[in-house]
């Protein structure tokens, strides 16, 4: 035994949580977690409501009338201008913010101005989502969660040693508000951002899920993020179709993460372009396809729910493949161009089109029942989280919370594991450590005389 340490591991985590003071603790992750899941709940709620009218209002208003499309047009130039001098204003909202979080929490970047960060957050991607590009809540949920789980540290006046357990804290409770998994937040912790596992940071971790959860139940009434149909536990012939999906997962998200991280280089590449032009330039690109093909628009567009019916598969394969790849270049695209908004939403759109792409063709055959459509959405957003983020246990608890599948899990979790191990063998990154290794070198390149850069 360790003469350094004579008591067993968990006797001297229990005095370091005895040192702490348990109630203290517990007081700090519960209001941590409330917080963040009221404003993170409020967020939501607004951007709801913003969906619904702005999908009533081009489903009666918009008949190719000029006096509609000039309504279009500014305000999505107004929505790109709040986005631009808000990303101005406070570089680090820059994106889907879980790279930045990660990074503060490891100590490799400095401690964010949280006020400022959070405020900006919370209406740069309210902007993003409005103007329907192609891109998260959830990373910015987690960000936003850990602005929070800063400020409860300042609160408490609490030592900078514990900065980043309250960091870790606040980013469980936003991933828990954002979708309503609990579970998965507090996986997303220590698989994700690889937090050490020990009883003070899982006990503020896991309180930290019990105040976001509270405050949706209290405040809000969400629902399911993918209410599907009734479930059934899933028989023998669907582990081998998990089996399969997950394969296809893990060159899919291999791919999807080449999309990604090729097209935000290309624009770090483009060293000449106006920053204001390249903020702009998303909401651009929306009313273009708002205008060609709204099926790809985000908020009023192709939904993952869109996917379970029968007859939007009936379209064929071709016709769901090329909603894949417009929707893929489109989040690539919104993403590259740096204004806030994470990867999450539009990675699972992703993978429940490519659950939808083998669905078809089994439809068709008449070898895929009409009510099995969403295991395969669910097989394929479980397999593609964990193909791009490498986080298969995160992957698959975060599915099944948003469905409300637990008869499914052990498929999921075999697509999960099965994509993540693809991946994985195949030498693709994980997609946040691509970009954390970005922001990193993006930052060691600065010279302190050199204008500030975002970083995604």
């Amino acid at each position: 035994m360790d003469q350094r340490h004579p008591l067993p591991l968990f006797l001297r985590e229990a005095q370091e949580l005895q040192r702490l003071g348990a109630w203290r603790l517990c007081g700090q992750a519960l209001l941590t977690g409330l917080i963040a899941g009221g404003i993170i709940g409020l967020f939501r709620r607004l951007y709801d409501i913003i969906r619904l009218h702005a999908s009533f209002w081009l489903q009666l208003y918009v008949a190719d009338t000029p006096w509609a499309w000039a309504c279009i047009l500014g305000g999505l130039a107004l929505l790109a201008l709040v986005a631009h001098l808000l990303l101005r204003h406070e570089p680090l909202i820059s994106g889907s913010g879980i790279p930045q979080v990660e990074l503060m929490a490891a100590g490799l970047l400095p401690p964010m101005r949280w006020r400022r960060v959070l405020w900006c957050k919370f209406v740069a991607t309210l902007a993003a989502l409005s103007a329907g590009l192609s891109v998260g809540r959830e990373g910015p949920c987690i960000q936003m969660g850990a602005c929070v789980g800063a400020g409860v540290g300042r609160l408490w006046h609490s030592p900078e040693e514990q900065y980043s357990r309250f960091l870790v804290g606040g980013s469980v409770a936003g991933l828990t508000a954002a979708f309503g998994a609990p579970v998965a937040g507090l996986l997303f912790a220590f698989e994700e951002m690889r937090s050490p596992l020990g009883l003070p940071l899982l006990f503020f971790a896991a309180l930290s899920a019990l105040g976001a959860w509270a405050a949706l139940v209290l405040f809000f009434d969400f629902g399911p993020v993918f209410p599907f149909a009734v479930w059934k536990d899933a028989g023998l012939p669907q582990y081998g179709l998990a089996l399969g999906m997950g394969l296809l997962c893990g060159v899919a998200g291999l791919m999807y993460n080449e999309v990604i991280i090729r097209l935000t280089l290309w624009q770090d590449s483009l060293t000449w372009l106006p920053p204001w032009l390249r903020s702009a330039f998303p909401f651009g690109l929306s009313a273009l396809l708002l205008a060609a093909v709204p099926r790809l628009v985000g908020g009023v567009g192709i939904e993952t729910l869109d996917l379970a019916s029968p007859v939007l598969l009936g379209g064929g394969l071709g016709f769901l493949l090329l909603l894949l790849l417009g929707k893929t270049l489109h989040s690539g695209l919104s993403f590259a161009s740096g204004v806030a908004g994470g990867l999450l939403m539009p990675m699972l759109l992703a993978g429940s089109l490519l659950g939808a792409c083998v669905a078809s063709p089994l439809l068709a055959q008449g070898w895929l029942h009409a009510d099995e459509i969403p295991l395969l959405l669910v097989l394929g957003m479980g397999g593609m989280f964990a193909a791009t983020v490498r986080a298969p246990l995160t992957g698959a608890a975060l599915v099944v919370e948003m469905a409300r599948c637990p008869f499914s899990a052990p498929a999921v979790l075999l697509t999960a594991l099965t994509a993540s191990l693809v991946a994985a063998r195949l030498g693709g990154e994980p997609v946040y450590d691509s970009l954390k290794r970005r922001i990193l070198r993006r930052r060691a390149a600065q010279t302190p005389a050199s204008p500030r850069t975002n970083d995604i």
